[in-house]
C-alpha cells in the first residue's frame, strides 16, 4: 500500500463556495513520501445550494439536515467523478477517496465538556456513485480522545511542507483561518497549529448582504478598498475573548458567520453603499489584524522565517496587503512557493489523510489539538 497510489481529497470548507476536489499520486513509504496533484477543481455551489447549506447551519432542524447529507454525498460524488474526468483517469484506479464534508456545526471543548463536530456529505452515497472506498469523519475521533477536532493539516504541513534551515508559518485562509508553525525539516520541535479565527467568513457574509445576494465575496477587494476603516468597531471586533485564547484552540461559522455580521448590521445599519464599503472594509481589517497578532504573540517567540498563505483569502489583494505590511520584513508569499495551487492545499491534505488511514498512521497533532494522544482519523466506507 505505500508503495503508492492515487488518491482524491475532497474539501467543503467554511466558506461554503463549493467542493475543491483533487487528484493525488502518492508514491514512497511513509517516512520519504512523495506526492503529486495530478488534477485539481473545484466545483461552485449554485446559490440554491449554498442556501440550503447556510440554512442548515443557522437554523438545523433534523429533516433539513437529514435531507442535505444525502444531497451533499451526491454533489461530493459528482465533484470526484469530474476530477477523474477532467484528469482522464478511471474511478477505478483511485485508491480511495478523503472526504471532509461540509461542517454544520462545531462545538470546541471546554474546561466542563467535551466538544463535538458534525460534517453532512454522505459517504455511502459518494462510495455507491464512484465505487470508490471513502474515508470520512475525520475530525470526529480526535474530538473523542479530548481535541480540538481542528485544525487537521498541521500532520500534512510537517510531512510535506517542511524544509531545511527555515521555519514556516503556514497560514489558511477559507472561511475560518488556521496557521500551523513548521520548524525546520529534520527538527524534533513540536508543531503549533490553531485557528486565528474568522477568514473570508465574515467579508463574504457583509458583500453578500450588500448586494443583496448579488455577489457572494469581494471580487478583487473592489468594495473594501472602496470603503475607510471604523476604528471603535475594529477595537470592539478585537475584544472578542476568542482572542485572548491560548492554543488549542479552534472556532467556526458558529461564532464567526453570517449571524455574527447582522448583529452589527442590527446595531449599525449601514444607509449607503458608502457605509457597506466602510463595513466591508473594516472586517477586512479585523481578519488581518486577527491573523498578525496571533502571530506575533504566539508565534514569534518561537521564530519563523516566512509565511505562505493558502486558501480563498490569499487571492485578497487588500488582505495579502495588509499581512505583508505588518509582518515586513518577514516575507508572506502565497501557496505557489509550496508547488501547489493555493486553492488545492486542503482538498490535498484531505487526500493526505486518507492515505495515511489506510497505512494505519495517525493523522492528528496532539499538540495541536490538545487530545489525549495520536489517533489514526476517519472511518472507511468500502467501494463498490
Amino acid at each position: 500500500m505505500a508503495d503508492g497510489f492515487r488518491a482524491i481529497g475532497l474539501m467543503s470548507g467554511t466558506s461554503l463556495d463549493g467542493v475543491d476536489a483533487a487528484l493525488v499520486r502518492f508514491t514512497g513509504p511513509p517516512d520519504a513520501l512523495h506526492w503529486e496533484v495530478e488534477a485539481f477543481l473545484s466545483v461552485p455551489y449554485s446559490a440554491e445550494q449554498r442556501a440550503l447549506i447556510h440554512d442548515a447551519i443557522v437554523h438545523g432542524g433534523a429533516p433539513g439536515i437529514c435531507m442535505l447529507h444525502a444531497q451533499l454525498g451526491e454533489w461530493l460524488a459528482e465533484a470526484a467523478l469530474e476530477v477523474c474526468r477532467t484528469a482522464n483517469v478511471r474511478p477505478e484506479s483511485v485508491r480511495v477517496i478523503g472526504s471532509h464534508g461540509q461542517t454544520v456545526w462545531h462545538e470546541p471543548p471546554t474546561a466542563e465538556r467535551r466538544g463535538a463536530t458534525l460534517q453532512l456529505g454522505d459517504p455511502a452515497t459518494i462510495a455507491e456513485r464512484t465505487g470508490i472506498s471513502v474515508v470520512s469523519d475525520f475530525r470526529a475521533r480526535d474530538m473523542a480522545a479530548g481535541g480540538q477536532g481542528a485544525p487537521l493539516v498541521p500532520w500534512l504541513d510537517r510531512q510535506l511542507f517542511s524544509v531545511p534551515g527555515r521555519a514556516r508559518v503556514l497560514q489558511n485562509i477559507g472561511g475560518m483561518a488556521n496557521l500551523t508553525r513548521v520548524p525546520p525539516k529534520g527538527s524534533d520541535e513540536p508543531l503549533l497549529a490553531f485557528d486565528t479565527g474568522p477568514g473570508n467568513a465574515l467579508i463574504d457574509a457583509a458583500t453578500e448582504l450588500a448586494t443583496d445576494g448579488g455577489q457572494s465575496f469581494d471580487r478583487d477587494a473592489e468594495l473594501a478598498n472602496s470603503g475607510s476603516v471604523d476604528d471603535a468597531l475594529l477595537e470592539e471586533l478585537l475584544a472578542h475573548p476568542f482572542f485572548d485564547a491560548a492554543p488549542p484552540k479552534s472556532t467556526g461559522r458558529e461564532v464567526f458567520g453570517r449571524p455574527f455580521v447582522e448583529r452589527i448590521v442590527a446595531r449599525r445599519p449601514p444607509a449607503s453603499r458608502a457605509d457597506w464599503c466602510d463595513l466591508i472594509a473594516t472586517l477586512t481589517v479585523f481578519t488581518a489584524r486577527t491573523i498578525t497578532d496571533a502571530i506575533e504573540r504566539w508565534v514569534e517567540p518561537l521564530g519563523y522565517d516566512e509565511v505562505i498563505v493558502t486558501g480563498g483569502g490569499a487571492r485578497n489583494p487588500l488582505l495579502m496587503r495588509l499581512l505583508r505590511e505588518a509582518l515586513d520584513p518577514v516575507p508572506v508569499h502565497d501557496g505557489t512557493v509550496l508547488g501547489v495551487d493555493p486553492d488545492a492545499k486542503e482538498a490535498l491534505a484531505f487526500a493526505a489523510l486518507a492515505w495515511a488511514h489506510l497505512n494505519g498512521l495517525p493523522g492528528n497533532v496532539p499538540e495541536a489539538t490538545g487530545a489525549a494522544g495520536a489517533r489514526v482519523l476517519g472511518s472507511l466506507t468500502p467501494g463498490r
